[in-house]
């Protein structure tokens, strides 16, 4: 026995250190990957000597002698701090994310790869302008020597068993295309819904659920829409049918967004103001890398360009901030910039369809996508001249997509040009014409000016079609010709009213809402709010940008939080509705982390919406058995008509009549939040708004390293509907406020921190500041680190 725990003991010894081994080389190796932040690098590829600073929260500062250097040395940075999201996003637009996640990653690819980005976008460099290819290979140059010098790979590539591919030009067109796919439908699934939906409803019936405006409304110019009449009964009957299962019955959708605002330099003390907070999917570490562009500008001889803002790794430019003259951020516009075209294939020969002259072959490309651990992957593509077959319409004739991500043009570097805009009218004509997604864009100048228009290619309709369902182009005339010139772009420059907002909302009326078309625009309460603040005052700071961007005022739930205690109070007594009448009383009619009210509000406007979304959704269920309500964001228009007229035949099926309804999602709501710990009197709004960013490899970890990489769990105040939108992990992905000439006294901050190795100082940098809502300054700080790139002999 003495034998056998002697052995023992030298096993567990010997595990114990071989384990400390392991550990101490899994340390050092991870160490190895940390960028360089300090000394001398030799850069053959260098014209002239480059410095790359870096304050305490790891901002980073480029000092250049031409924009070619500063794109390689961007690209260099970039690299070591965050090859691996760089890699991901150009994965997920190529759909090439299995040959890093091997066989869980092929829906996602096939996702994306009939789109075919790759393959379109490396055709584009060819046709790009010489400074903007020169700009991709400079930077392409830049990223494959900063991952070159890493000692050891990024370690994501350690724990997924792969290794980085060195980068390509495309790959930074890719980036952007990536952009495309988070901020557009690419499958356009609102439009084959609202193919089926027009296909079993009455017109007026249709009209009625998928208006474009209403009440809620608060363009920058024209009116509120008027929200359409209810249909009769002959119309649409919904007391004839079974209810629809709740449980199949697709949930609302909140819309990705933004906010951008900004107030003219007679409200701001000179020149103009621009706020800007970007409402994206947040993760660890940020989308966004703080940056500063120092070099000499080519249009004034002894002048230096200085630009500052957030960068998107991928791409050599700021996508938002200012230069000195000009300031400009950014919001989604929610036009309709893809259309499903209905094919007639030939009966005899399913490899024909009808175009425009005639018959025409169906291009099958065969895409192949690699599994990381597993065999290949072939995928055919059937293509028209008008799009990627993709679908089927209502009455099952094929849909090709007609989106405008495919089409040549759509993306390119323009927005490196902001770098030297002087003016907002020169600001105004580089947005038009760059290739982005198409966007809102606020811009302000040192004069005062401030602007709104559409940044990125614009298609231009022809013929007479209803572009929000399929339709046939075949038809000579009709589809798309081109893109607008950006002369035809909707501007509002200077309005009498001295303030811009934006909140994803409808911007503007016919004829530019024709130009436009309707993507599924954003309720527009939430800019009714940023509207509303910009009216109570007369003069604007940095400061006053910041509350406006952290307002939680419950603007929409206010009515709703008023009808819920009429509800209550006409209910019979018992437990769950005193409990419910109990709550409403700590109401504050902000999105408070403390607040019951709140949530027991919020949580019964979700209750009742989603049963009138039955009601519907079971109409359309008589033809479509599997049919889910499109993204309506509009629809809240439609519930309140219905709520204050309470038409019988409207009333989802399964109710005995609309008070019953609505007192029926009330006891729902309390029996669902009675069942947690504590009841009804613990369930805050900031246990239900509780942050999860995470590291995108943090899930497949142990839950203690897993944490480690992720941000801490906060209860954060805000919401969906108001300025301050917050969610789980959705939220401003940066916030700033700045006046160009007077950049020292505007903030930045942003969640996720700047780096994305868990050992580097800037890991999380910042978050903190973010989470609190705290304004830390728009530049760089003092340099802590100098990282000093000499040209080298070739």
């Amino acid at each position: 026995m003495r034998r056998t725990l002697r052995w023992a003991g030298r096993l567990l010894a010997a595990a114990i250190l071989l384990s400390g081994i392991a550990a101490a080389a899994a340390w050092a190796l991870l160490r190895a990957s940390l960028p360089q932040l300090d000394g001398d690098v030799a850069a053959a590829a260098l014209r002239a000597p480059v410095t790359v600073e870096r304050d305490t929260a790891g901002s980073v500062t480029v000092r250049a002698a031409d924009r070619s250097d500063l794109a390689w040395a961007i690209g260099y940075v970039h690299a070591q701090e965050r090859y691996f999201e760089m890699d991901l996003m150009r994965r997920s637009a190529a759909g090439e994310l299995a040959a890093l996640f091997g066989e869980a990653a092929v829906p996602l690819d096939r996702q994306a790869r009939v789109h075919r980005m790759r393959a379109r976008l490396a055709a584009t460099l060819d046709r790009l302008p010489t400074g903007h290819r020169d700009a991709l290979d400079r930077y392409r140059d830049g990223v494959n020597a900063g991952l070159r010098a890493l000692h050891a790979r990024p370690f994501p590539y350690l724990l997924t068993g792969t290794a980085p591919a060195p980068w390509r030009s495309e790959d930074s067109l890719l980036v952007v295309a990536a952009m495309f796919f988070d901020l557009q439908d690419a499958g356009n699934a609102r439009e084959l819904g609202l193919s089926r939906l027009h296909a079993a409803l009455s017109e007026t019936a249709y009209r009625f659920v998928t208006a474009s405006g209403g009440g809620w409304d608060a363009p920058l110019a024209g009116p509120p829409l008027r929200w359409p009449a209810l249909p009769t009964p002959a119309e649409l009957d919904l007391r004839t049918l079974a209810p629809a299962d709740p449980a199949a019955v697709a949930p609302s959708q909140e819309t990705p967004g933004s906010n951008a605002f900004a107030v003219s330099g007679a409200l701001a003390g000179g020149p103009a103001l621009v706020a800007n907070d970007m409402h994206l999917g947040l993760r660890v570490p940020n989308i966004w890398f703080r940056a500063r562009f120092v070099y000499p500008d080519p249009r004034r001889a002894g002048r230096d360009v200085d630009v500052s803002g957030v960068s998107l790794p991928g791409m050599p430019a700021i996508v938002a901030g200012s230069n000195g003259r000009v300031a400009w951020g950014f919001t989604n516009s929610y036009g309709d910039f893809a259309d499903w075209v209905r094919v007639s294939i030939d009966a005899a020969d399913p490899d024909r369809y009808r175009s425009t002259d005639g018959w025409a072959p169906v291009a099958t490309i065969r895409e192949t996508i690699a599994v990381h651990g597993g065999a290949d992957i072939a995928l055919d593509v059937r293509e028209t001249a008008w799009g990627p077959l993709l679908a089927d319409d209502a009455d099952g004739t094929p849909l090709a997509l007609a989106w405008a991500a495919h089409r040549p043009g759509a993306i390119d570097l323009g927005l490196l040009a902001l770098d030297t805009a002087e003016t907002v009218d020169e600001a105004v004509a580089i947005a038009q014409s760059s290739g982005i997604p198409a966007q809102n864009f606020v811009v302000g100048d040192r004069a005062g000016h401030i602007a709104w228009t559409i940044a990125g290619r614009i298609p231009r309709r022809s013929g007479d079609y209803d572009a929000s369902l399929p339709s046939d182009w075949s038809r000579p005339g009709v589809g798309w010709d081109g893109w607008i010139e950006a002369a035809q772009h909707p501007l509002i420059a200077d309005p009498p009213w001295q303030r811009i907002w934006s909140g994803n909302q409808r911007m503007v009326e016919s004829p530019w809402l024709d130009v436009l078309g309707d993507g599924g625009y954003d309720l527009g309460v939430r800019a009714m709010r940023i509207r509303d603040d910009l009216a109570a005052r007369e003069r604007f700071t940095p400061q006053d940008m910041l509350a406006i961007q952290l307002d939680d005022q419950a603007t929409l739930l206010e009515s709703w939080k008023n009808a819920l205690a009429r509800q209550l109070d006409a209910m019979a007594a018992g437990p769950d509705r005193d409990a419910l009448r109990a709550a409403l009383a700590d109401w504050t009619g902000k999105a408070d982390v403390d607040s019951v009210g709140y949530r027991i509000v919020r949580a019964w406007r979700e209750e009742v919406v989603q049963t009138v979304r039955g009601g519907f959704t079971a109409a359309v269920r008589t033809r479509f058995p599997d049919f889910a309500l499109p993204r309506l964001n509009q629809f809240e228009h439609a519930v309140s008509a219905l709520l204050l007229f309470r038409p019988a035949h409207l009333l989802p099926p399964g109710h005995a009549s609309w008070d019953a309804l609505l007192g029926d999602a009330a006891l729902r709501v309390a029996a669902r939040l009675r069942a947690e710990p504590g009841g009804i009197a613990a369930r805050t709004w900031g246990e239900r708004n509780t942050t999860r960013i995470r590291h995108p490899l943090s899930r497949a970890l142990p839950p203690l390293l897993g944490r480690w990489l992720d941000m801490p769990a906060q209860a954060l105040p805000g919401d969906s509907h108001m300025p301050r939108v917050q969610g789980r992990s959705f939220g401003a992905s940066e916030r700033f406020a700045v006046s160009p000439g007077a950049e020292q006294e505007g903030y930045l901050h942003m969640p996720g921190g700047q780096s994305g190795h868990p050992l580097s100082p800037f890991y999380g940098a910042g978050h903190a500041d973010w989470a609190r809502g705290a304004p830390t300054p728009f530049l760089p700080g003092p340099p802590r680190h100098q990282l000093r790139f000499e040209p080298a002999v070739r």
